[in-house]
């Protein structure tokens, strides 16, 4: 669990790294980001770990990018993937200034992966899902299957879909699946 300050820092660091891509600033200078260079790596923020930022306005999806798990430390993942989200995601055009001043950032903290051994263990709501078959994976945030009022079944083939697969691929036997936990971090719950 991650304490307050760092959820706000975490936060921070998305929306300074959104703000830099915007104005076409290039990484790694140190002073125009007060956030990253206040983030203690020694502790939870410098931890190797996956994470995600999604990007709304309003409840519209406007981005979504993350690392299932990465060697790098924990704040460094969410200053990367903030900045592309808002620049890279592949579903959207690059966000605009205008569109930045709307939205809101939340960034979902990944747990190490589980392989599922039955689908039973799956709790919904709870866990996110990957599902790799014939070199094809997809990733789905716990809190999709909650905001769309998915069952297990659903949440499977939703899952299978993002892999670029059929909807019911997650049942073949040479499918890989896992499950794994997101702490997530909202803008307008601080």
């Amino acid at each position: 669990m991650l304490s307050t300050n760092d959820r706000e820092l975490l936060l921070a660091i998305a929306r300074e790294s959104i703000a830099r891509a915007l104005a076409g600033e290039r990484k790694g200078r140190a002073s125009a980001r007060p956030a990253i260079v206040q983030a203690d790596l020694t502790g939870p923020l410098g931890a190797p770990s996956g994470a995600f930022v999604t990007i709304r306005i309003g409840r519209d999806l406007r981005g979504c990018i993350g690392y299932i798990a990465s060697d790098l430390p924990l704040a460094r993942v969410v200053e990367d993937v903030a900045a592309k989200a808002a620049t890279e995601d592949p579903r959207f055009p690059p966000m605009s200034q205008s569109e930045f001043a709307k939205a809101t950032v939340e960034i979902s903290v990944l747990s190490p992966l589980e392989k599922v051994g039955d689908v039973a263990e799956i709790r919904v709501g709870e866990d996110g899902l990957v599902i790799e078959l014939a070199g094809h994976r997809g990733l789905l945030l716990p809190q999709v299957a909650t905001e769309y009022g998915w069952d297990r079944d659903t949440f499977l083939a939703h899952t299978s879909r993002k892999a670029g697969l059929p909807a019911d691929a997650w049942k073949d036997p040479d499918a890989r699946i896992y499950r794994f936990r997101a702490e997530i971090l909202e803008e307008e719950s601080l």
